[in-house]
């Protein structure tokens, strides 16, 4: 692969629109991404969904990685099409692991249908009393036992039926005071509770084979990073915590990189060679395609100044291509 499809390995981009248009088709082309992030914005039926899905990879001359957040409750992109399973609190309540492995069971078969072969979800985070709602219901609860053992069960539904899961957001947002889309907040716990709370579910995803996990845009002085940088950008976090000392070898995902938490930091470009050095392997911008164009142009810049290892890009983008050949859901076929 050149560099700018190496890059491209590494771009995940999200888009306006519900039809394969000729100019969303070329900026999709300028920005080298392998994959999408799909929001409401896209979606009128299954029919207009898969026609969109299936275009694009006929335009583009490639094949697409389709993720999107399929939480429950009150993340639900979809209209039709698919079961809206009540949010995860609400089913903590009333729901055990054998439920809640065929709720995932049924979340791949319906999101394959529609071109998606990667859920965003579950949230692994354990929901502290007090903090802010941008987690809340998005949560198993409180206590790690119960989102671990309910976590591990969306997990096992979800990839033995074909769609890769994604637990976020690491090491844990259960506990955040502010909202990471507005703002950029620190989470102030010791090491021995964000290891015996928070970062537990993570290891026991880690242990059931998840497929990504996703980093979110809080600051955790507690964790060994007092630098004042957000998950995001630590190294010590994703690299040493994460990488090494967890031993999770599979994709790590940044959370969308345009969100408020990031601006007093630079441009979105900025954001991406950050998030790349700090050791993620696959960049979300889930909004602006000239930001991914941006984004693209900065990492190719960082790399040929030396800033960025070409061969840590490339193992990223092996991480992807594994991803790939995983879950890669088959061609959608053409309409009758």
């Amino acid at each position: 692969m050149s560099l700018e499809e190496t890059i491209g390995a590494l771009l995940a981009v999200g888009f306006e629109g519900t039809a394969a248009s000729a100019e969303l088709l070329a900026a999709l082309q300028r920005t080298r991404a392998q994959s999408l992030v799909v929001f409401s914005r896209n979606f009128t039926s299954p029919e207009q969904f898969t026609a969109l899905i299936r275009d694009l990879e006929e335009g583009l001359g490639r094949r697409l990685l389709v993720m999107v957040d399929h939480e429950g409750g009150r993340i639900i992109r979809f209209s039709s099409g698919v079961t809206r399973f009540a949010d995860p609190l609400s089913l903590e309540r009333t729901h055990g692991p054998k439920a809640i492995e065929q709720q995932g069971t049924t979340e791949a078969e319906e999101l394959q249908r529609l071109g998606i072969s990667v859920n965003l979800a579950p949230c692994v985070d354990v929901l502290v009393e007090g903090s802010d709602p941008v987690i809340g219901d998005r949560s198993y609860g409180s206590d790690p036992q119960r989102v671990t053992e309910l976590s591990v069960a969306r997990i096992r539904g979800l990839q033995s039926h074909g769609v890769a899961a994604c637990a976020k957001h690491f090491p844990g947002l259960g506990s955040v005071p502010r909202d990471p889309h507005k703002v950029l907040p620190t989470i102030r716990l010791d090491l021995a509770t964000m290891q015996q709370v928070h970062l537990a579910p993570f290891q026991a995803a880690i242990s059931a084979r998840v497929a990504a996990i996703m980093s979110s845009h809080v600051c955790y002085p507690g964790l060994g990073d007092p630098g004042g940088l957000p998950a995001t950008f630590s190294a010590r976090l994703i690299r040493e915590l994460l990488r090494r000392r967890m031993g999770f070898s599979g994709a790590i995902l940044t959370d969308d990189l345009e969100m408020g938490a990031l601006r007093s930091f630079g441009s979105v470009g900025e954001a991406a060679v950050r998030a790349a050095e700090a050791g993620h392997d696959m960049l979300l911008i889930c909004s602006n395609l000239a930001a991914a164009e941006e984004a693209l142009s900065s990492l190719h810049r960082a790399c040929q100044a030396g800033r960025l290892a070409l061969s840590e890009l490339e193992a990223s983008a092996f991480r992807i291509k594994e991803l790939r050949e995983k879950f890669l859901r088959a061609p959608l076929p053409k309409a009758a």
